[in-house]
C-alpha cells in the first residue's frame, strides 16, 4: 500500500513539471543579476568612479611620490582634519613609520620628508 502511495505521488511530481503552465525564471528573462545590479549606497559611487576610469576613487592605494621639503611638501588629500601617514623612509627599509599628519602647516617625519595636509570634498 505504502509503494503504491510512493508511485502515485511520483507520477504526480512528473506531470506537474511537464504540463504546468509557462512560468518565467530569471534564466529566461535576461539572466541571474549581476553584482552590479545589486550595488547601493557608498559601494555603488566606488563602482562607478571605477568605470569612469578611476582605479583608487578612495586614494588609498600606496603612493611613490619624491621627498617632500620644507618649501615643496607632499601633499595628502583627506575629507578629515587628521589623517595617518606611512612613510618608508630607506629603500630597503622593513618597517613603516607611521605618524599623524593634521590639518595646517607641514609637518616633517624623522628621516626628513615633509608632508601637508590638504582638505578635500567628499565623493
Amino acid at each position: 500500500m505504502a509503494s503504491l502511495r510512493i508511485g502515485k505521488s511520483a507520477i504526480t511530481v512528473v506531470r506537474r513539471s511537464l504540463f504546468r503552465p509557462n512560468v518565467r525564471t530569471m534564466a529566461a528573462g535576461g539572466g541571474i543579476p549581476d553584482h552590479k545590479d545589486h550595488v547601493t549606497g557608498l559601494e555603488k559611487k566606488e563602482y562607478e568612479l571605477m568605470k569612469a576610469g578611476n582605479p583608487d576613487p578612495f586614494e588609498l592605494q600606496v603612493k611613490r611620490v619624491p621627498a617632500g621639503t620644507a618649501d615643496k611638501p607632499v601633499a595628502v588629500k583627506s575629507v578629515f582634519e587628521k589623517r595617518i601617514v606611512g612613510c618608508i623612509c630607506e629603500e630597503e627599509q622593513t618597517f613603516i613609520n607611521w605618524m599623524w599628519l593634521h590639518a595646517g602647516d607641514a609637518q616633517r617625519c624623522d628621516c626628513g620628508h615633509w608632508f601637508q595636509l590638504q582638505k578635500t570634498e567628499g565623493i
